[in-house]
């Protein structure tokens, strides 16, 4: 609990309704979209600018208070659960796009802003802002940069990461910081905006941003390819790659996926099916068309039992559509769904969905497995119940081979999720021990009295599995985890 002074300190730089500390708000912040994840905050504070974040800081700072600051808590890695208590920082009133700057393709807005509001401002002028999270209509343009957000675009388009060139940000300590800017050009000094990027709220509290733009595709068309065997999926997406063609999307659902969004979105999907891939190419007519022949060809080449390409906009919005609400049809089969990603090299994504279903079956638990074939990430979801211990420490259990899978076939624990306190375990097994040792004092410069989201990125590692010889299937484990 805060001292009553405190408190009255944060209600004089925000305003009395803009500082919270009854029961009501501090259950509702302490909590994000990720199950099993839950601690209560002291308080919670709005700020309405970056003066008022600045100022509510350096009151923390002096009082050692720590801070997480919070978009709109759809992340999926417990990025916002304020573990250590403290006050959680809501960034949704600094929600304003201050500029579409038409001269130089780029957009700046403060960082609570809506991330759908945004791509609908920046394509009503003709220009594009690529990165698409399946949140996006709830996520903030903030919690985005903080994790480093995918989409289904990103295989020709990229990530957060690459459209983010310029940021202000809040220090631990409450001074400001600008990086970047509208340049294309800019190498004075370490690169502080890739830095913040992906960072978490670990480093500095994000508030306002500037990103590229590029010219709004004049045309998009979507296709749906059937596939009998998982393996054929596979090669289609390594033979679509190397036949030079980059989609806009391209996308893979497991039959167990297509079953569940089958039922839930009724578009006519092939319950039947072991794999189909969504696809979906944009720019030029012309071009789109070309693409969309070569492609249909080497689905048909690599085994594709059907190939059906939408014969309107509306036809292929209704195929992105079913994909992206593969969670929520998900989400109706048990109580808790814990949706994860790994990544792993675009060669190897049959060989991973083939061991996700096996390690599912070695600890009798469900998960089915849909995601970003384009670039090779992969979104293992466990339908489970919270409230059944037993199962739950089996999905833990088969998770964590699951992230041992995909790093042994050259991939990484997490593609757009992000570490938070979810993969803090294992973010050793992907970077070793330098680099955890590397990331702890980069923190320690930023935040040296780990007041900035604490508890985040960093936790005790869980002991790798020990592989047999041979066979995969064969893991005896050496030992468990034991969090800080």
């Amino acid at each position: 609990m805060l001292a009553a002074s405190i408190c009255n300190e944060l209600r004089a730089i925000v305003g009395s309704s803009w500082f919270r500390d009854d029961a009501e708000s501090l259950i509702a912040y302490s909590y994000d979209a990720t199950p099993l994840y839950q601690s209560m905050p002291d308080g919670v504070v709005f700020p309405a600018s970056t003066e008022e974040a600045a100022a509510v800081m350096k009151v923390c700072a002096r009082h050692r208070i720590p801070v997480v600051s919070r978009g709109a808590g759809s992340n999926l890695c417990a990025g916002v659960v304020p573990l250590h208590g403290g006050l959680v920082m809501v960034m949704t009133r600094m929600n304003r796009l201050l500029e579409i700057d038409e001269d130089n393709l780029t957009a700046t807005f403060q960082t609570g802003l809506n991330t759908k509001r945004f791509h609908t401002a920046v394509e009503e002028t003709g220009l594009f802002y690529p990165p698409d999270p399946s949140s996006m209509i709830i996520c903030t343009m903030g919690g985005n940069i903080a994790l480093g957000a995918g989409g289904l675009r990103g295989l020709k388009y990229g990530t957060t990461k690459d459209y983010v060139i310029g940021l202000e940000a809040v220090l631990a300590s409450g001074e400001v910081i600008r990086t970047g800017g509208k340049l294309v050009k800019d190498v004075a000094g370490y690169d502080l905006t890739r830095l913040l990027v992906g960072s978490g709220g670990t480093l500095a509290i994000l508030t306002e941003a500037t990103v590229k733009l590029i010219p709004k595709p004049v045309y998009r068309r979507a296709m749906l390819a059937v596939y009998s065997d998982l393996h054929a999926a596979a090669r289609t997406v390594s033979r679509i790659v190397a036949n030079r063609i980059t989609p806009c999307t391209l996308e893979f659902m497991d039959q167990p996926t297509i079953q569940v969004v089958e039922s839930f979105a009724r578009i006519g999907l092939p319950v039947e099916a072991q794999a189909v891939l969504a696809i979906e190419q944009d720019g030029e007519e012309a071009q789109v068309e070309r693409d969309l022949r070569q492609i249909e060809q080497l689905c048909a080449a690599e085994g594709a039992i059907q190939v059906k390409v939408a014969e309107s906009p509306e036809e292929g919005a209704k195929v992105m559509e079913a994909r992206r609400s593969a969670l929520a049809a998900l989400s109706r089969l048990r109580p808790t769904t814990i949706l994860e990603d790994a990544t792993v090299p675009r060669s190897k994504i049959a060989d991973m969905v083939l061991e996700i279903q096996r390690i599912a079956a070695k600890h009798n638990v469900r998960i089915c497995t849909f995601g970003h074939a384009g670039d090779g990430n992969l979104h293992p979801t466990a339908m489970t119940d919270a409230r059944d211990a037993d199962e739950i420490h089996r999905v833990e259990l088969a998770f964590e081979e699951i992230f041992d899978a995909a790093l042994r076939m050259g991939g990484t624990i997490t593609g757009e999720h992000g570490v938070g306190r979810v993969k803090a375990p294992y973010l050793e097994w992907k970077v070793g021990a330098a680099g955890i040792d590397l990331m702890k004092r980069l923190k320690a410069a930023f935040d040296p009295d780990n007041l900035l989201n604490p508890g985040k990125l960093f936790a005790e590692t869980r002991r790798r599995i020990v592989w047999s010889a041979g066979e995969a299937g064969d893991a005896k484990r050496e030992g468990t985890r034991h969090d800080d």
